[in-house]
């Protein structure tokens, strides 16, 4: 069970780091390949000196992406970073400057100037996702020393893993206009079998997604949850110790209370609490009268009224927030709680205005009444 928790928590379990955790994995694999092959049907790649499972989502959802990233141009550096690693075997040295060299020739349709601070910005945002994945490391120098002066040289190892991290396809991907055209991809492998698509990307997008949505009319996917409801309950109990909720216009699965995942909500970080807040005065609100659900239990707000909506929360509950959202801009305040509230699914924007989802009145919470707050300042 805590092998398969690994393995979907981290992109690869490296052998040099945890040894013990590489062969309780190797030697216990049989225990949760059913899990892995039949209901998520996932490839779990185990090599000499690190093992992978390659996860792959259900559904392309607005909020997937790499955090740390704000800029579309920080992608396309990703990538031609991908291909720079393709002719470095394990343990090849290269320095900053060849990897600048290599974007500035490659990048397609745009000039780049590493003379802007934002360029080179975004580039260490790139350099420290690769350091963080353990496809780089750094042998001599500082990456962060290059945000303020581009003249810095920085000296990098390749380990090897960048030639396993992204996906292999089985036709040129240079003829694909968009996502839809990769998600057909894997379809068109699949056609003969659509039984075992639907199970596979209903799986991947419970054990992924915070949560999976009744999109309304004939849903495939809503239709197979309540179909086999018990089956996939039982499946997340006996393989993680996950609990399965079904509700009407939604299906979670949630981890245990012990279990550390990238995606838990809340957290300990000052704008979860912001968020419970902000979720509860909705339900209270709604119990009032003074907002309305529509038939899909979603309820819609002009942007106006949601600011207006925060600023009413803050003004009962700003006395127990952290410091920086006790003194927060009230434009600062908006962007992270839409932010934070769309990549849980708790939001979504439409054209003229925000749609709040049923997964806010879910995950709510509130001061215990001795609470006095105004002591925290971290």
């Amino acid at each position: 069970m805590e092998e398969l928790k690994a393995l979907l928590e981290h992109n690869f379990i490296l052998k040099e780091e945890d040894r013990e955790l590489f062969y309780l994995i190797k030697d216990n694999y049989r225990n949760f390949k059913p899990f892995i092959i039949e209901k998520l049907g996932y490839d779990l790649l185990i090599r000499g000196d690190f093992i992978r499972l390659e996860k792959l989502p259900g559904k392309a959802e607005e909020w997937m992406g790499i955090a740390s990233f704000d800029d579309q141009k920080e992608y396309a550096f990703l990538m031609i970073l991908f291909i720079y690693l393709e002719d470095k075997n394990k343990e090849d040295q290269f320095l900053l400057s060849h990897v600048t060299e290599f974007i500035a020739a490659n990048m397609i349709g745009e000039s780049i100037d590493w003379t802007q601070y934002k360029t080179r910005r975004s580039l260490i945002k790139v350099i420290k996702f690769a350091l963080s994945e353990k496809l780089i490391r750094v042998t001599d120098g500082e990456e962060d020393s290059f945000t303020q002066d581009g003249s810095k040289e920085v000296l990098f190892e390749s380990t090897g893993l960048s030639k396993y991290m992204v996906r292999n396809f089985q036709t040129d991907v240079m003829k694909f206009k968009s996502y839809h055209d990769l998600e057909a991809e894997y379809e068109n492998f699949l056609t003969s079998d659509r039984g075992t698509l639907r199970k596979n990307r209903v799986y991947r997008r419970l054990i992924l997604s915070p949560i999976v949505y009744h999109e309304g009319g004939v849903d495939e996917d809503y239709a197979y949850i309540k179909n086999y409801r018990n089956i996939i309950e039982e499946d997340f109990k006996r393989y993680l110790g996950w609990h399965f909720h079904l509700h009407r216009n939604g299906a979670i699965v949630f981890p245990d209370e012990k279990d550390k995942v990238s995606y838990e909500f809340p957290t300990n970080s000052g704008i979860s609490d912001v968020i419970l807040h902000v979720n509860a005065h909705i339900c209270k609100q709604l119990k009032e009268g003074v907002l309305q659900r529509d038939q899909g239990d979603t309820i819609h707000l002009s942007e106006s009224a949601f600011r207006e909506l925060l600023k009413q929360v803050a003004a009962e509950k700003a006395h127990g927030w952290s410091k920086e959202y006790r003194e927060s801009s009230e434009e600062k305040l908006f962007k992270e709680v839409v932010y934070k509230m769309s990549y849980f699914c708790m939001l979504k924007r439409e054209k003229d205005s925000l749609v709040i989802l049923p997964l806010a009145g879910k995950i709510i919470g509130d001061y215990p009444e001795t609470f006095e707050g105004g002591t925290q300042d971290e």
